[in-house]
C-alpha cells in the first residue's frame, strides 16, 4: 500500500535532508575551525532551519514542538553540568567553544535535535495510528537515537568516563533516563501543547528534572550497586 506523504511530513524530510547536507559538508570538508564551533554552527543552523520552516509553512503543532523540546533543551544544561562537575562522570573537552562551567555552550541547543525528531515523528504516527503506537515509537525511538550519539559523539564531543560501558563508548546507566526523557518529553507536549508558554516552560524544568533524577538513580544502582557487587 503507497503510502502518501502530507505537506508537514515533507517538510520535515526536506528540512532534514537539508540539514543533513549541512552535517556532512561541515564535519567531512576540513575547514580552519575548531570542532567546537563547527558543532555551534550545526546546532544554530538546525534550530534556526526547524523554527524557520514551521513559521514559513505556518505549521502550528510544529513550532509548538519546538518552543517546547527548545525550553527542555536549555534545561539539560544543568543535568549534563552535574554529571560532568561533581560526578565526574562525562567529559566536555575542550573544543573550542566556550562553556557554561562544564558543559560546551552549544549544548543549550543541542537536544533540540534528537527531542524534536522523537515528538514529531511520534505525533506523525499518532496521527496515522494510535496514541499506543505513537508512545512504542517515542520508547524506540529515544533508544536508537541517544543510543546511537552516545556511541559516536565521542569523535566530536562528550564522552563518557569511570563508568560500565557497552561497546565502548556507549554508557550503561544513562540508556534508560534518555528514553525516559524521549517519552516524557513526547507524552507531556501531547498534554499540554495548549498551555501557555510560561505553564510549557514549567513543564519543561520538570521534564529535566525526571531526567537528572533517573541519571543519579540509575547511575547509582548500575555503578554503585551491581558493577560493585560484580
Amino acid at each position: 500500500m503507497e503510502i502518501k506523504f502530507l505537506p508537514i511530513e515533507k517538510h520535515f524530510l526536506y528540512s532534514h535532508l537539508l540539514f543533513i547536507v549541512l552535517c556532512i559538508i561541515v564535519l567531512i570538508v576540513p575547514f580552519p575551525l575548531l570542532i567546537g564551533m563547527k558543532l555551534f554552527i550545526l546546532v544554530l543552523f538546525y534550530n534556526l532551519l526547524i523554527l524557520g520552516f514551521g513559521v514559513i509553512k505556518n505549521h502550528s503543532i510544529w513550532i509548538k514542538l519546538y518552543f517546547f523540546v527548545l525550553f527542555i533543551s536549555l534545561f539539560q544544561i544543568f543535568p549534563d553540568w552535574y554529571l560532568s562537575a561533581q560526578l565526574e562522570i562525562l567529559v566536555f573537552p575542550e573544543d573550542g567553544f566556550f562553556k557554561i562551567g562544564t558543559v560546551s555552550a552549544y549544548m543549550l541547543g543541542l537536544w533540540v535535535i534528537p527531542l524534536f525528531i522523537i515528538g514529531f515523528i511520534s505525533l506523525r504516527i499518532k496521527e496515522r495510528y494510535s496514541i499506543k503506537i505513537a508512545y512504542l515509537s517515542a520508547i524506540l525511538l529515544s533508544l536508537i537515537i541517544f543510543g546511537l550519539a552516545e556511541q559516536s559523539m565521542w569523535v566530536f564531543s562528550w564522552y563518557p568516563q569511570n563508568v560500565f560501558l557497552l561497546f565502548d563508548h556507549l554508557a550503561i546507566y544513562i540508556i534508560i533516563p534518555e528514553i525516559i526523557l524521549g517519552f516524557s518529553s513526547f507524552y507531556l507536549f501531547l498534554k499540554f501543547k495548549d498551555n501557555k508558554i510560561y505553564f510549557k516552560i514549567a513543564i519543561a524544568f520538570v521534564v529535566m528534572l525526571l531526567y537528572l533524577g533517573a541519571a543519579n538513580f540509575f547511575y547509582f544502582l548500575i555503578e554503585k550497586i551491581l558493577v560493585f557487587n560484580l
